[in-house]
């Protein structure tokens, strides 16, 4: 069963308390590729400012939206290279052994229109839940 919202803010209390606590610890726990994307994020970024900064420069020659141009690829260049990149989670349940078990497909996802009454609907997921427990 996936995590609850309250379940997952918790969780990034705990890594950011964490990283305060031990932030060696916590960067070598990143792993080497979470780094190299932070790494070409910042190389990028970099790139975008000297690419913003010299429109600048070429705009205050010659016309004044060229120069605008370049200083928003310059600030948009900062924001991306200082915004953590979105990582693709697996979603799903982690069984004992540390495997994830992908979750299934959401029950609107599966079928349009279920039959039944509001109330058989409710009781079905209850006892699927119960179930899993």
């Amino acid at each position: 069963m996936p995590l609850s919202e309250h379940e997952q803010q918790l969780l990034e209390q705990m890594e950011q308390a964490l990283y305060a606590e031990d932030p060696k610890f916590a960067s070598q726990m990143q792993g080497a590729g979470a780094r190299a994307a932070a790494r070409r994020r910042r190389v990028i970024g970099v790139v975008g400012v000297l690419l913003g900064l010299g429109l600048v420069l070429v705009g205050v020659n010659t016309t004044m939206w060229i120069g605008v141009a370049g200083f928003a690829i310059m600030v948009a260049s900062v924001a991306f290279a200082l915004t953590p990149p979105r990582g693709r989670a697996k979603l799903g349940t982690v069984q004992a052994d540390g495997s994830v078990r992908p979750v299934a497909s959401s029950p609107r996802a599966r079928s349009p229109k279920t039959t039944g009454s509001f109330m058989h609907r409710l009781e079905e997921r209850w006892d699927r839940r119960r179930d899993q427990y």
